[in-house]
């Protein structure tokens, strides 16, 4: 059992659970304005939730095993499950089976449209590690993985593409993604660089790439109010949105060319609670609109 519960750690270690945070608040976004003026029901919540998760873990395991060389010579990463020898190739195949089985059944629970579209999501969350061998633009691609969010799970409540709001909702989930994860790569510009590995940071410079983020959080607040118009939202999202562009002017704020120390909480705990904000908007929203 203590083997087992080992393993368990290092698997959720390995596909960072915690970090569900960052699109689940997005997905039940969608699922809340795609149902209005009803409600979900708790099945659509719960297999939409399903889906999410094992969708989510299935990418970081593909991510995870495409970059294992990548991250080995890393110091910053070289002691990944994958690259620190923690893990053997079969439990780690075993366990993206599991994951995908689990998501692909959730999404047979759901409207009968995505049982149609689930290889286009899986097929961007594969192609993503690959991205950055080839582009600075692969933190973009990550964005587009996130911003599937909302759009899926609105398509999985209402059965219908033709809606603008989640496309919008989705493009603002992107970009806000994309400017949180140059940040994040300003940790590994030495080790990009050297390895031939592109970003924003190790292609145009720290200093750049940090405009970039700028501007792409700029465009993610415009974009959630634009979403939010579309979808029909009262006051309490617009509240969310505006604390959320606090957050991310402060996340701007704190990350420096010349001061990176504190990378790690701009990257996960202020985005962290930024989304938790923006899901409460839409929450408090729907409950009293």
């Amino acid at each position: 059992m203590s083997k087992i519960a080992e393993k368990t750690r290092v698997l959720l270690e390995l596909v960072k659970f915690e970090h569900s945070i960052f699109a689940l608040p997005y997905a039940y976004i969608g699922a809340l304005y795609a149902a209005a003026p009803g409600w979900p029901t708790l099945s659509e919540f719960v297999w939409v939730t399903v889906a999410m998760v094992g969708a989510r873990s299935f990418a970081f395991v593909v991510n995870r095993a495409a970059d294992k060389e990548i991250d080995a010579r890393n110091p910053r990463t070289a002691g990944r499950a994958i690259p620190a020898g923690l893990i053997k190739a079969w439990e780690l195949w075993l366990f993206s089976a599991v994951v995908l089985g689990t998501f692909l059944f959730a999404v047979w629970q759901l409207e009968p449209i995505t049982r149609w579209l689930w290889p286009i999501v899986l097929g961007v969350f594969v192609i993503y590690p690959y991205t950055k061998r080839f582009t600075p633009l692969c933190h973009y691609w990550l964005g587009l993985c996130l911003g599937l969010a909302p759009v899926g799970a609105w398509v999985a409540v209402s059965g219908s593409l033709a809606d603008p709001a989640p496309w919008v909702l989705g493009a603002a989930v992107a970009l806000w993604t994309a400017g949180f994860d140059i940040i994040y790569a300003t940790q590994d510009v030495e080790c990009d660089v050297r390895d031939g590995v592109h970003s924003m940071p190790a292609d145009l410079g720290v200093r750049s790439a940090l405009v970039q983020t700028r501007i792409a959080h700029l465009l993610t607040v415009a974009l959630l109010v634009t979403g939010g118009l579309l979808a029909g939202a009262g006051w309490p999202w617009y509240a969310g949105v505006g604390v959320a562009a606090a957050l991310m002017w402060y996340e701007n704020g704190i990350v420096k060319a010349d001061d990176l120390t504190r990378v790690n909480a701009a990257f996960f705990t202020v985005n962290g609670v930024i989304a938790v904000v923006v899901g409460a908007g839409a929450v408090i929203d729907r409950l009293i609109g």
